[in-house]
């Protein structure tokens, strides 16, 4: 199992739709999440939408594999369909925060923890402030758990530096033996 993590705006996202698209054979897990859809994601694509009453009764049952509480919403991995994958063998890739990843690895220690790491603190800046997706307020939030998260990245079993895309995933394949 392969984990994949950084602070928002360091192309997450972006990095693992490529590599869906170069390499659909891993299971790639979809995240919920109690947060509206940002403009272009796609309810079940991108992530799973739910209220909060919802989720809060997935952390009750057990039905999630890690969950956290970021920038004032909750995300969580739902953990049947992670451990169905794994038991039949398939490569499994998560997309998730620091937090997430720490669970995670608690839970299941084999799992890899790769932090995807910006080239620079401005660039970081710089791509946050382009999505042009959250208010000021939320912006600093973020910022303040990048730097946080940033001083954590010893943690991490791999770092990768995501400079562009297509780099970032062919070090991701090499590295994941896709």
């Amino acid at each position: 199992m392969w984990v994949i993590s950084g602070p928002s705006a360091v192309g997450k996202g972006t990095v693992c739709a490529r590599l869906r698209e170069l390499h659909p054979e891993p299971f790639y897990s979809i995240s919920m999440t109690t947060r509206d859809p940002r403009p272009g994601e796609v309810p079940g694509e991108s992530y799973h939408f739910v209220g909060l009453n919802d989720f809060r009764a997935l952390i009750a049952e057990g039905d999630l594999l890690e969950w956290a509480e970021v920038h004032g919403n909750y995300y969580g991995t739902p953990r049947q369909q992670v451990l169905d994958a794994v038991g039949a063998g398939r490569p499994v890739i998560l997309e998730i925060d620091l937090q997430g990843a720490r669970q995670v690895k608690r839970n299941m220690p084999e799992a890899q923890l790769i932090f995807l790491s910006p080239p620079s603190w401005e660039e970081l800046v710089s791509r946050l402030r382009g999505r042009g997706t959250e208010s000021e307020a939320a912006i600093e939030r973020r910022l303040e758990t990048a730097r946080q998260e940033l001083l954590q990245i010893d943690e991490a079993d791999h770092v990768i530096v995501n400079v562009a895309i297509e780099e970032t995933v062919e070090a991701l394949v090499s590295l994941m033996s896709l």
